[in-house]
């Protein structure tokens, strides 16, 4: 027989007496998530800095530590986030602030919402722990940082680009220092474009055309070669 998985009932986990709605909510300060201290405790100073605006809660924590405590978060019968909704990054026009990588956690159970954030310093490699091991639905999140941010997420089973086509060179759209026109000059990317093949954009798979094969990058090949299936 199969076996089900239980139904989250949400809030099941909560005090009968927690205010559902809250109210009155300061721009900053305020009653942060308990999970906040939570962390605090069982980490100590990988916890860098909690911050609440608008109510929700904010955790900087350790840049090495995030798996550990985002494994935490979601094993742990007193936190019980299983719901990973989104991981992005943000990038300041500062160039000596670092980028900051954000995942946005909820626990069900128990109503809560946290964001952790971890500061990646932009003279050093732009490289934190995957939770994909943690949250399979990181796959395509993570991908997106990578392909949009250039982050690379240690410990991926495929980081490779997800919006932009493998052979793309001209850096990470969502980064400050992306020209809006391209990195060449308008004669060039007339250029390229006019040279480049379309056909080999495309995997093998979709195509099924022999002669973009071999301008396909070496990785891309190894792998097709492999007979790994490419494309969603």
């Amino acid at each position: 027989m199969t076996p089900t998985t239980p139904i989250q009932i949400p809030g099941s986990a909560a005090p009968h007496d927690a205010p559902r709605t809250p109210k009155q909510i300061p721009h900053r300060g305020g009653t942060p998530n308990p999970s906040a201290a939570d962390l605090q405790a069982q980490f100590g100073a990988a916890v860098l800095r909690v911050d609440v605006v608008w109510g929700e809660t904010t955790v900087v924590v350790e840049t090495a530590r995030v798996l550990d405590i985002v494994r935490w978060l979601h094993d742990d019968p007193s936190q019980r986030y299983d719901y990973l909704v989104d991981v992005t990054a943000v990038e300041f026009r500062d160039l000596e602030q670092p980028l900051e990588v954000v995942w946005h956690l909820r626990s069900l159970p128990y109503r809560r919402f946290l964001r952790l954030k971890a500061l990646l310093p932009k003279g050093a490699p732009l490289e934190v722990p995957s939770v994909w091991p943690v949250y399979h639905g990181a796959d395509w999140l993570e991908r997106e940082c990578f392909d949009m941010f250039g982050i690379r997420f240690a410990g991926h089973p495929d980081l490779r680009r997800i919006l932009m086509w493998e052979q793309y060179k001209e850096g990470f759209p969502l980064r400050k220092d992306f020209p809006l026109r391209g990195r060449f000059s308008r004669a060039e990317q007339l250029k390229q474009a006019l040279a480049a093949n379309p056909e080999a954009r495309y995997s093998m798979e979709e195509l099924t055309v022999a002669e973009a094969f071999a301008e396909l990058p070496d990785e891309m090949r190894r792998r097709l070669a492999s007979g790994e299936v490419t494309g969603e």
